[in-house]
């Protein structure tokens, strides 16, 4: 059963979560941010080209023309495989762990995937950014000399920025799975 819902960013771009439930206790939760637009894409090329012919211009430099061809295509390889990122995904399975997916524009993934045994707890954490309150999503992992204590925090959906409505629905969906891992041993 999957089920999507829009939503918006920190900055007010339109992001849709898809919650698809594999079993009780697995969870796919699924942050999707915009497609890169082909507009924006072709109006900051074209703009880098316009400046080279200017350049060539007044220089008569043919190098000036190839050198600004190749920034372009070698940035924007950088850019889709490095930095636009179209889906971040969270896989909770109760009993295992935690994958953690990051879908890069160039088809590229990042996987991360955390043990249920390091994981203390799923919290949304708040922080001061540029004169505003931003919430976001992370992990805190279990200290494994210290029971009590955290060993580290790990931050979830970096590149979408959900809004804290989106924030709470991932946060509920992830609640419920570790709290089914909590009372399972206990009924045992």
């Amino acid at each position: 059963m999957a089920e999507e819902r829009r939503f918006r960013s920190a900055s007010g771009v339109p992001i849709a979560l898809r919650r698809r439930q594999h079993s009780a206790s697995c969870r796919e939760l699924a942050v999707r941010g915009p497609r890169l637009q082909l507009r924006s894409l072709s109006a900051a090329t074209s703009a880098v080209w316009l400046a080279a012919y200017a350049l060539f211009a007044l220089s008569e430099n043919s190098m000036v023309l190839s050198a600004a061809i190749f920034i372009t295509l070698i940035g924007l390889i950088i850019y889709l495989h490095f930095v636009k990122i179209d889906q971040e995904s969270l896989l909770v399975i109760g009993s295992l762990g935690i994958q953690v997916t990051s879908s890069y524009a160039s088809g590229k993934e990042s996987t991360t995937f955390i043990e249920m045994a390091q994981v203390k707890d799923v919290v949304i954490n708040e922080a001061i950014h540029m004169q505003k309150v931003i919430y976001y999503l992370c992990i805190l992992l279990q200290d494994p000399e210290d029971p009590q204590g955290v060993s580290e925090v790990v931050p979830l959906f970096q590149s979408s920025k959900p809004r804290l409505d989106c924030l709470i629905e991932v946060y509920k969906s992830c609640q419920e799975i570790l709290e089914q891992r909590k009372t399972a041993p206990q009924s045992s």
